[in-house]
C-alpha cells in the first residue's frame, strides 16, 4: 500500500508542478478562469474530506480496541462524507458545464478538470477500499484502508489552495 500511496503522491505532485509551470505563462488568464470556480464549495469540501479522515482515524482506534460495530459506523460515516464530497464536486462540474466551460476553454480548466477528476476517482476508490476493509475489521486492514484515505485527504489539501486560492 505504501508503494501505491507514494506513487500516487508523485503523480499528483507532477500534475501540480505542471499546473504551476503553465500558470506562470498566463497568470491573468489563470486568475480569470479561477474566478469561475466555487471557492466556498471547495472550502466546504475540504472540511468534509478532512472530517472523513478523522472518522477513518478513529475507525483504526476502534479496530485496535476490537470494537467492530463502532469501527463500521465510523467507516460508514467516512464513506458518507466521501459521497458528500463527490456530490458537491459534481455540482461544481455541472455549473461549469452549464456556463459552457469545458476542458478546452482554457489551460486552467484542462488542469483543473484533470487534477480534480483524478482526485474524485481516488475518492471513489477510497470509499470502496474502506467498505472492503470494514468487513474483516482487522486492525491491519483498517489501518491500510485509512492510510489510503489519508492520502486522498492530503492530495485535496494540496489541490484546494493551488487550484482554488492561488
Amino acid at each position: 500500500m505504501w508503494v501505491l500511496i507514494v506513487s500516487e503522491l508523485l503523480v499528483f505532485g507532477a500534475g501540480l508542478a505542471a499546473f504551476l509551470a503553465v500558470r506562470i505563462t498566463d497568470p491573468a488568464g489563470f486568475s480569470e478562469a479561477q474566478s469561475h470556480l466555487h471557492r466556498a464549495g471547495a472550502g466546504v469540501n475540504t472540511i468534509v474530506l478532512v472530517t472523513s479522515g478523522w472518522l477513518a482515524a478513529h475507525a483504526v482506534c476502534a479496530a485496535e480496541a476490537g470494537r467492530a460495530r463502532r469501527l463500521r459506523g465510523l467507516i460508514a460515516g467516512a464513506i458518507a462524507l466521501g459521497a458528500v464530497f463527490l456530490v458537491l464536486k459534481g455540482m461544481e462540474y455541472a455549473d461549469l458545464a452549464a456556463a459552457g466551460i469545458s476542458f478546452e476553454t482554457h489551460a486552467f480548466f484542462t488542469f483543473s478538470y484533470l487534477l480534480t477528476g483524478f482526485h474524485a476517482a481516488h475518492v471513489v476508490a477510497g470509499m470502496v477500499l474502506l467498505a472492503v476493509v470494514a468487513v474483516p475489521a482487522s486492525p491491519r486492514a483498517v489501518e491500510t484502508g485509512a492510510a489510503f484515505w489519508h492520502m486522498v485527504d492530503l492530495v485535496w489539501v494540496l489541490l484546494f489552495p493551488v487550484i482554488y486560492l492561488l
